[in-house]
């Protein structure tokens, strides 16, 4: 629950972002719809929002996991698309399925490398002592969280999600409630830093899948996307600073 504040602020500063780039270079509008084709239109898509309601009241009713809800949320949204939109057929799925996998074998092998790289740096300890050299630095509290959220983006861009919140967190946690930040508050700033680095280059495993579905390089994509990082890293440092976008939903729902 206290990510979802955050959440819907990374989106609005990306809307944002969107605006001013199409604005600046005059990109074409669409024609307006009327209200009554709008309301239609809105009609004919409740089977497939409601993708999005499964997910969450899913997870947040502890129905099932994240990762359980995606398989739910794949096999509804596929029955839908064959027995009530008919945009597929069988023969169409076989094509979907294929295309599948070709783009989940490129972030298979992308992510076996990025764990085998975060299995040296956990072996290693770095950041452990990268952890521990940050407490050498300075002991303000503000100083120090940003000095955090910087060496949690940068592991973030070369090492994989899952292994390193097992390394990081109980290296952090008790750094960052000692300075006075609440453990929900600190999971959702890693979360955020994390999320940043997933599609940030060179383990950016979610630019990896968009540059793949949208048959693009990532150098070209890189061109084009560098606004979008500024507009996240300022929500992330509102929701290092300014505890209440976290701790307004996270704190009624903690018990």
């Amino acid at each position: 629950m206290a990510g979802y504040i955050p959440g819907i602020m990374v989106g609005i500063a990306q809307m944002i972002v969107v605006y001013i780039i199409a604005r600046k270079k005059n990109y074409p509008r669409a024609e307006k719809v009327p209200l009554k084709e709008a309301l239609r239109i809105a009609r004919d898509s409740i089977l497939g929002l409601l993708v999005a309601v499964i997910i969450i009241v899913g997870i947040v009713a502890g129905i099932f996991t994240a990762t359980e809800a995606s398989v739910v949320a794949v096999v509804y949204a596929m029955v839908i698309t064959l027995f009530v939109y008919r945009s597929l057929d069988l023969k169409s799925l076989v094509t979907v399925f294929k295309n599948a996998t070709l783009t989940i074998a490129q972030v298979l092998f992308l992510i076996a490398n990025a764990s085998a790289f975060s299995y040296i740096m956990a072996y290693l300890r770095i950041p452990y002592t990268v952890a521990h050299e940050l407490l050498q630095i300075t002991d303000n509290k503000y100083l120090l969280m940003l000095l955090i959220n910087g060496v949690l983006l940068v592991l973030g861009m070369i090492m994989d999600m899952a292994p390193l919140i097992l390394i990081v967190t109980p290296i952090l946690l008790p750094i960052v409630t000692q300075l006075g930040w609440s453990p929900i508050q600190f999971g959702i700033i890693l979360l955020l830093n994390l999320s940043i680095g997933l599609c940030t280059p060179p383990v950016g495993n979610t630019l990896f899948v968009g540059c793949a579905v949208g048959k693009t390089t990532i150098e070209k994509v890189m061109k084009a996307i560098w606004p979008f990082y500024i507009a996240m890293i300022v929500v992330l440092l509102l929701v290092t600073y300014v505890p209440w976008f976290t701790m307004f939903l996270g704190s009624k729902f903690s018990g």
